[in-house]
């Protein structure tokens, strides 16, 4: 999220803004935030999450978003592009769109230097008043460095860091295992 949001947009105009824009934006309390490109390790760990998924819930009850699809936490009025999203069961969407998600059961961030922070804080603590949610998965795109939240059943959330090219993340809440190689594919961190 960018650090200065511009005047209080009413959510019409920004959902019909965003249906048209080429480049995507945050909107919360009336206020929209450009989103930043990518980079080349950002995207290929997206592109490979995203395959590694979908291979695995092809056959399954569960479908795999890319960051195009918006998620709304209803909660607090966030409207947001997570890197990755997947619902199990039916997908809620929040009108006749079907371009703005209601309930997903995993998020994925791969973290930038300029969101880390957000995607962290406040972007977390917002992500956590989604009652479908059921693990949120941190992955830093310059180690083999994965944080995966699970929500517990007393409304705390378990912390499972994940080191090494070796290591494999377990993400119950979808039935799906992800071989940490597999997710870095392609990235170069033996390189450096």
């Amino acid at each position: 999220m960018s650090a200065v949001p511009q005047p209080f947009i009413p959510l019409a105009d920004y959902l019909e803004g965003e249906r048209l824009a080429t480049a995507r934006h945050e909107y919360l309390d009336g206020a929209v935030y450009a989103l930043a490109g990518g980079s080349r390790n950002h995207n290929l760990i997206v592109a490979n999450l995203i395959a590694e998924l979908h291979g695995q819930l092809k056959q399954r009850s569960c479908t795999v978003f890319p960051s195009g699809l918006r998620v709304k936490v209803s909660a607090t009025g966030l409207y947001t592009y997570p890197d990755v999203s997947v619902v199990c069961g039916e997908a809620w969407f929040d009108d006749s769109h079907n371009d703005t998600l209601l309930n997903p059961t995993l998020l994925i961030e791969v973290l930038s230097p300029s969101t880390e922070n957000y995607d962290r804080g406040g972007k977390f603590q917002q992500y956590r008043r989604l009652p479908s949610l059921r693990e949120y998965l941190l992955v830093a795109q310059d180690s083999y460095h994965i944080e995966q939240y699970v929500r517990q059943t007393d409304h705390q959330w378990l912390l499972i860091e994940i080191d090494g090219p070796d290591a494999v993340v377990v993400l119950e809440s979808i039935g799906c295992h992800l071989s940490v190689c597999d997710i870095y594919a392609k990235v170069g961190l033996d390189d450096l």
